[in-house]
């Protein structure tokens, strides 16, 4: 797969890196000591849980700053590891990715690669956010400012039923840095609705503006998201200040279990052929992934809420087609769509073990099935090598206590070259996860 492609691994990372460059140009950069009034307008917009139609969640209940800017609760991590919207009982399809680092995913691209092994050219998706790549980047010039628009107004996250209502909480919002601070009052200078606040809490609602007024809304909403993707490159959220960081600079030693791990972490796992540990062309911390996307055959999460959901048309017959049923939904990438089928993006590895209390429950890989740091590094160590579970909605501790691991969700293009039979000792697995647990932020010597 990726290693047998047209571009070696440090190439690669030199094309990666300078994607990174170019993100941090438009971001700003993060390195700042302090955060800057749009930085501050988008934090506080990430935290304010009035932005949803029950004023009951923000983008930080699914994306928590203390578990690394993924999902918080431990009992929906240990089961379905889908979140709950802000009207009860709705529910997405997919666990919170991380929204630390987002920021410095490059606009979703794409590139021909060949396939030495079968003397073909491949296509690979590069960028964009969210688990299948929707979030191009193409509107705002920022995937994390594109990703930032979606859940206020998806019904089954904060469910907003119009942007000007998010428009409407942020401008009369008391904020330590107000709107009106950062990208001044014109956006601002709305004729509200007297009955604003009841349609703003009616699903499936439309609030009646002038066509002025809505163009005022629609350029302040994209300032709302752009705002955000600042606040998710700054210091605060891409911080570059893990163990592993410390230790690139020279300022701490790894200890024995750990240095094992990072060897196997680019030797015999292949950890890095996706999470690039290469630090960019000009000098940037690595960020741990390539941006690309891959199948890597994981079982489908018998608990994910989804497959009982109202908003579900397919029920139990859903499959996530990730990237592949992305692409099927433009016209321009329909032709890639089959070849991208049950490809999900190549997370970053920071903050992958990032929790307040040491082995509290996590849910890693699109769906949440592995509960553990552990158990994902047993998989990608023993997928191909178990037999296959009779049942494919097997959960992970059956699967584990039987010896077998079910069927992947997606049978077609699983990455079989990179992961599967990687022939480690336990041993050895649990180096990489000691190594794992130096990638997160906030360490101090």
């Amino acid at each position: 797969m990726k290693h047998s492609r047209l571009f070696s691994t440090s190439s690669r990372s030199v094309l990666l890196g300078l994607a990174v460059l170019i993100g941090g140009l438009l971001t700003g950069g993060a390195a700042q000591a302090q955060l800057l009034p749009i930085e501050q307008l988008g934090k506080s917009i990430f935290f304010d849980q009035d932005l949803s139609i029950n004023r009951n969640q923000s983008c930080a209940s699914c994306h928590d700053p203390a578990w690394g800017f993924t999902g918080p609760i431990e009992s929906i991590n240990a089961a379905g590891s889908v979140y709950e919207g802000s009207i009860p009982g709705r529910f997405g399809n997919r666990k919170p990715p991380s929204s630390a680092y987002a920021s410095r995913s490059p606009i979703l691209f794409f590139i021909d690669e060949k396939d030495n092994n079968e003397n073909k050219t491949e296509i690979l998706f590069i960028g964009g956010n969210f688990w299948d790549g929707r979030a191009t980047g193409e509107k705002l010039g920022n995937p994390a400012a594109d990703q930032a628009q979606g859940p206020f107004l998806n019904p089954v996250e904060q469910a907003l039923p119009d942007n000007a209502c998010v428009v409407h909480r942020v401008c009369t919002a008391s904020y330590p840095t107000n709107y009106q601070d950062v990208f001044g009052p014109d956006d601002c200078d709305i004729v509200w609705p007297q009955d604003i606040e009841t349609v703003c809490a009616t699903p499936g609602t439309t609030v009646a503006l002038s066509e002025e007024d809505r163009g005022s809304v629609d350029t302040a909403y994209n300032s709302i998201a752009l705002a955000i993707g600042r606040y998710e490159d700054s210091t605060e959220v891409t911080a570059f200040s893990s163990k592993y960081d410390a230790y690139l600079r020279g300022e701490v030693k790894l200890t024995k279990q750990e240095r094992q791990g990072l060897a196997l972490f680019r030797g015999k796992g292949r950890c890095d052929n996706c999470h690039i540990l290469d630090e960019g062309p000009g000098g940037e911390p690595p960020l741990l992934t390539d941006n690309t996307y891959d199948n890597l055959g994981v079982p489908r999460n018998p608990d994910n809420p989804w497959y009982t959901s109202s908003f579900n048309p397919d029920g139990a017959d859903w499959v996530d087609a990730g990237l592949g049923g992305f692409l099927n939904t433009r016209p321009e990438y329909a032709e890639f769509a089959a070849e991208n089928y049950g490809k999900q993006r190549v997370p970053t590895l920071r903050n992958v073990a990032a929790s307040p209390v040491p082995g509290a429950d996590k849910a890693f890989a699109h769906n949440g099935y592995f509960k553990s740091l552990e158990t994902i590094v047993h998989f990608y160590n023993t997928r191909d090598l178990k037999p296959a579970c009779p049942d494919p909605l097997t959960p992970e501790a059956a699967a584990l206590q039987a010896d077998c691991w079910p069927a992947p969700e997606v049978e077609d293009n699983v990455n079989t070259e990179e992961l599967g039979n990687l022939h480690m000792t336990d041993a050895q697995e649990k180096a990489i996860v000691a190594f794992l647990a130096t990638l997160s932020d906030g360490y101090t010597p």
